[in-house]
């Protein structure tokens, strides 16, 4: 679940610096000159709020090697049969889901794997080296098909869609609020006072935390339609669900904490509402009642 935490790690700070350079720009006065203007207000929150989510799936790709030190396959000279199946594998997967061919890639870590990037033709793959230790060449292409899915299927998009929309209502609400406190509250009555500044920015943490809910709902079911594509791409749901058995037996791989999200395990130590990985047992039983007709 880690991506989720990173992607809402990266949107809170462009959003709070987007907020602060407005500020010192002299937006926030503007907006508040002859009263809050709300139709204004949203029309700059959207921008805002779109302008973070974007800028995180941009970046996604990059910070994911960087963040787990992941090393890309070279496609045409891989270090060994292992890494030459992989690439293979991959592929032959992608080409089923009707995609370009992602990059592939292995990072040092505890048995997980994660994809990522802006785009459906221009994706990244990435397996740690515990999951392939771990796991045999059945369940690992199981794992392989789940995260081509997560890119057939648009989820990076989908998310950023999702997030600019929870985004643009975590700017709104926040410099409402802010101009309440500073124009009710603390009956400011000359343009807008350090209490409106100081308010917004920590609405637009506490809000940005709250919206984390909406998001990691939609990591959820998302994870449940990745498996399921897993299934249809293998033709089978036997082997996604001996990998998650697999998993579910096996010590959670731990992604950098700026991206854990799209990792294939997630470690379940917080609150269900900010999970962003349904339980193994109920993945499972998803797949066992999935009609592989449809």
């Amino acid at each position: 679940m880690k991506r989720i935490f990173f992607f809402l790690l990266t949107n809170l700070a462009v959003l709070v610096v987007l907020s602060v350079t407005m500020s010192v720009l002299g937006v926030g006065r503007y907006l508040n000159a002859n009263g809050l203007d709300l139709t204004q207000l949203l029309i700059f929150s959207a921008l805002v709020g779109f302008t973070g989510a974007i800028i995180s799936l941009l970046m996604s790709k990059w910070m994911a090697k960087q963040g787990t030190g992941a090393r890309v396959i070279d496609p045409q000279r891989p270090g060994s049969s292992q890494e030459a199946w992989l690439v293979d594998t991959v592929h032959q997967l992608a080409d089923r889901a009707g995609i370009g061919r992602p990059e592939v890639a292995i990072y040092e870590g505890a048995p997980n794997a994660f994809a990522t990037g802006a785009f459906k033709n221009n994706a990244l793959v990435a397996v740690s080296t515990g999951l392939l230790q771990s796991m045999n060449e059945e369940e690992v292409a199981a794992v392989l098909a789940h995260e081509v899915a997560h890119i057939a299927n648009g989820d990076m998009v989908t998310l950023t869609l999702i997030q600019g929309v929870v985004n643009t209502f975590v700017v709104f609400l926040a410099r409402v609020v802010g101009y309440f406190v500073d124009q009710v509250l603390l009956k400011n009555d000359r343009d807008v006072g350090i209490g409106y500044y100081v308010t917004v920015i920590a609405c637009e943490i506490l809000f940005g935390i709250l919206a984390s809910i909406v998001v990691a709902w939609f990591s959820r079911q998302r994870e449940y339609r990745a498996d399921a594509g897993s299934a249809h791409l293998l033709g089978g749901r036997e082997p996604m669900i001996r990998a998650l058995a697999r998993l579910g037996g096996l010590p959670s791989g731990e992604l950098p904490k700026t991206f854990q999200a799209s990792g294939i395990s997630s470690g379940g130590k917080l609150s269900s509402l900010f999970a962003s990985h349904p339980p193994i047992e109920d993945r499972i039983r998803a797949l066992q009642q999935l009609q592989m007709g449809r």
